[in-house]
């Protein structure tokens, strides 16, 4: 006899940590962008952190939270150090 929850558990698991890769790509992405393009304004690297937020609850909805303990002062750090913002 088995365990629906069994079966469908390490799908789960897989689903999610993929999810989770597949957001961290995309925010190193993101960063590495942001500190590597010269050409880049100011405006259009707050737009990129403000979409990538975006894409990260849509991945993760419910996980406001989690986006600003995790991802929010990185993000911040690096536009401070780039755009030499106090």
């Amino acid at each position: 006899m088995s365990d629906e929850r069994g079966d469908c558990a390490p799908q789960v698991e897989w689903d999610e940590g993929q999810r989770i890769r597949r957001l961290q790509l995309m925010m190193n992405l993101v960063m590495q962008v942001i500190a590597q393009d010269s050409k880049l304004s100011y405006e259009e690297a707050s737009q990129m952190v403000a979409d990538s937020r975006t894409a990260a609850l849509a991945m993760f909805p419910g996980k406001e939270l989690a986006y600003d303990l995790l991802w929010r002062p990185r993000f911040q750090r690096l536009m401070r150090e780039r755009y030499r913002l106090q």
